[in-house]
């Protein structure tokens, strides 16, 4: 499992391989990784008392819970499409172009340019919603990637509360750096806490990104060296 080594090299990393989007209060406790990019993954890191031993998860593949009427909608325009909807349909590449095509087959904020249907055709749609959202050339690709940002802090909140991840969320995979400028603002953080109830335990949390597109290699080579110590 991809996930549990990304998991494995969390550890071996350095603080400049961080971008803090929530400082929190880390105590002592479980920790969880929640990583999009072709698809979406999490893993689960227990506390032990002494060490976080990684888990792997399939929740990337739970079902997508709406929170507004807005989201009502994309659910059902999803639904319609796949059947069952899963939160990897939405948070990943593939899912960035799912909320893009929700929200200009709605009309919502206008008719598809003609410039901007011929750029999604020749490059990698997810990427250039993300080059648009943030030159502010389109509203309709902004908001799809609000859209998309706000549905992955809920996310990640859940994840946090499921595992009760006192000992910090990270979130990794190849999205997040790219955006990294949309994560640093309010959407992502605003969504990650706002859980009721619970939402000042949420408020306690560190929430980083990983920078480093080689953790997943330095879990790996952790793991190995672990397993040859006690060989």
């Amino acid at each position: 499992n991809d996930l549990v080594a990304s998991a494995y090299g969390i550890s071996s990393l350095r603080k400049s391989d961080f971008q803090t989007l929530n400082v929190g209060e880390k105590r002592k406790g479980n920790a969880a990784l929640i990583s999009a990019g072709t698809g979406l993954g999490e893993a689960i890191l227990f506390w032990d008392g002494r060490s976080h031993i990684p888990s792997p998860s399939e929740g990337g593949h739970a079902e997508f819970a709406p929170r507004n009427p807005l989201e009502i909608e994309l659910l059902q325009y999803l639904m319609d499409r796949f059947g069952h909807v899963s939160y990897e349909r939405i948070l990943s590449g593939t899912g960035l172009y799912h909320i893009y095509q929700f929200l200009r087959d709605s009309k919502r904020f206008g008719r598809e340019p003609k410039w901007l249907s011929k750029k999604m055709k020749q490059e990698d749609p997810a990427a250039v919603i993300s080059e648009v959202a943030q030159k502010k050339k389109t509203r309709l690709c902004t908001m799809a990637l609000d859209l998309f940002t706000s549905i992955y802090g809920a996310a990640a909140g859940n994840l946090a509360l499921q595992v009760m991840a006192v000992g910090g969320l990270y979130v990794g995979g190849g999205i997040a750096p790219k955006i990294i400028w949309k994560l640093k603002g309010r959407t992502f953080m605003e969504a990650f806490k706002n859980k009721g109830r619970l939402s000042e335990v949420l408020a306690h949390i560190p929430v980083k990104v990983i920078l480093n597109d080689r953790t997943t290699l330095l879990g790996a080579a952790s793991y190995t060296m672990k397993l040859l110590e006690t060989s």
